[in-house]
């Protein structure tokens, strides 16, 4: 690193931090972990980060910060400085930015307060780019709990987490029903405003909620999925030209790079209320109910190649529904597909070759007590994850390496009660990048 950048950026800072005006709440929350900085479940109250000269020589000190692991430092109690790098060799920009894609993406955060050249590789996404060449891969939980303002991120252990920036929507947004879905490092909501229904997206590079780009069929209740760095849409209702709602077969998708939605041929069947995943590198889109609020045991297919949607009967057939049935729990885990039964609380694995289902036994909580509402069940990485409602108490956290083989599947529960969210949740989406 070279002396002539600069250590303090400001305006890095401002959008690390994010909004300032509801500091320090539930739990070991401190003030400045509510703009943007990681706080682990291990950590003592969290310190500033301040570069200072000792004796010994430079020191980046914690007074204020928690890293993810839960590690700090302590400021020997001299005045912040610039540091004099000009006895360390320089490296070329190629191998450092080679270098600092390989730091952890919960690390990420330091980078903001070391200089503009650092900065400027997050918000451009050339270290995301690189990452992905590399196959470098992280997984974050984006959840939004019930009467939150804020969407919380946690690293894919629960070990770490931190609030996102405040997103500037509308009342009737943060208010209303929203869909959640990822698309390289963009975190795509989807929900409506009192003009209508709006898209808005953060940016893990700039640490920053901006609105749109909208979909070309703005929609509600829909399935979603996805695939590499897209993100897909097929279904879900949509506003008609007098006002009235109308269940629709489109289907669309996302690319991160342009910012754009790109339309897809359209389904076999009109559906709202489905599900979607990805598997054998096709779009599913499950169940959901018709036209006329009929539910649809039915499946399709998207092949991604071939640009075709193929129709699957009777893929849910046998499956029980409740009254007010939340769409399908579904969850794809090394190409296998795995269905979490709400109203006996079964864990199921679908049998591709004679496209019946096989149960692995009951997950461990009660899965159906909203008929499916509040429950997250989804991929991270290896594992299958599911979060159940919280009444009262700490929310309930399990994770398990599915085996299609085993008769039943062995539960780990995660400790994650000091991150102070102990409610309902409203939306819930895992980010691979």
């Amino acid at each position: 690193m070279s002396k002539d950048k600069e250590i303090n950026d400001e305006e890095g800072r401002e959008d690390l931090f994010g909004d300032r005006e509801n500091p320090g709440e539930k739990g070991m929350l401190a003030e400045d972990v509510n703009y943007g900085l990681m706080c682990s479940s291990h950590s003592p109250p969290c310190q500033k980060v301040r570069l200072c000269e000792t004796n010994q020589g430079t020191d980046l000190n914690y007074d204020g910060f928690c890293s993810s692991e839960g590690k700090l430092g302590y400021s020997s109690g001299a005045e912040p400085q610039d540091a004099d790098y000009s006895y360390i060799p320089s490296l070329s920009n190629e191998l450092e930015v080679l270098i600092l894609a390989r730091v952890p993406r919960e690390e990420h955060w330091k980078f903001y307060l070391l200089n503009k050249y650092f900065l400027q590789l997050l918000r451009n996404g050339e270290l995301f780019k690189i990452r992905r060449e590399i196959g470098l891969k992280e997984s974050t939980v984006f959840m939004l709990p019930m009467g939150d303002r804020y969407w919380w991120a946690f690293d894919g252990q629960f070990k770490s987490w931190r609030k996102l920036p405040r997103l500037p929507a509308d009342d009737c947004f943060r208010d209303g029903d929203k869909e959640s879905i990822s698309a390289g490092s963009h975190l795509i909501v989807s929900g409506k405003e009192m003009e209508g229904t709006v898209v808005w997206r953060f940016e893990l590079e700039t640490n920053r909620w901006s609105r749109g780009p909208g979909m070309i069929n703005p929609r509600c209740l829909f399935a979603s999925a996805t695939c590499g760095t897209y993100a897909f849409v097929a279904g879900g209702k949509v506003i008609g030209f007098e006002g009235d709602f109308k269940v629709v077969d489109s289907a669309e998708k996302y690319n991160p790079e342009t910012k754009s939605w790109h339309p897809l041929p359209r389904m076999h069947r009109q559906r709202e209320l489905c599900s979607g995943c990805f598997m054998d590198n096709k779009f599913y889109v499950i169940g959901g109910k018709n036209e006329k609020g009929n539910y649809l045991t039915c499946g399709e297919a998207y092949d991604n190649e071939k640009g075709l949607w193929e129709l699957i009967p009777n893929m849910l057939e046998g499956i029980p529904l409740q009254r007010c049935q939340s769409p399908p729990l579904i969850a794809v885990v090394n190409n296998e597909l795995y269905s979490l039964e709400t109203l006996s609380n079964e864990l199921r694995l679908y049998l591709k070759s004679s496209k019946t289902w096989k149960n692995l036994g009951p997950v461990p909580f009660s899965a159906g007590s909203a008929g499916g509402w509040g429950v997250a069940f989804k991929s991270l990485g290896k594992e299958l994850l599911v979060i159940g409602p919280s009444f009262g108490g700490p929310m309930p956290i399990y994770t398990c390496c599915p085996q299609p083989d085993a008769d039943e599947l062995k539960w780990t529960h995660v400790e994650c009660d000091r991150c102070g969210l102990n409610q309902f949740i409203l939306n819930c989406c895992v980010m691979v990048a």
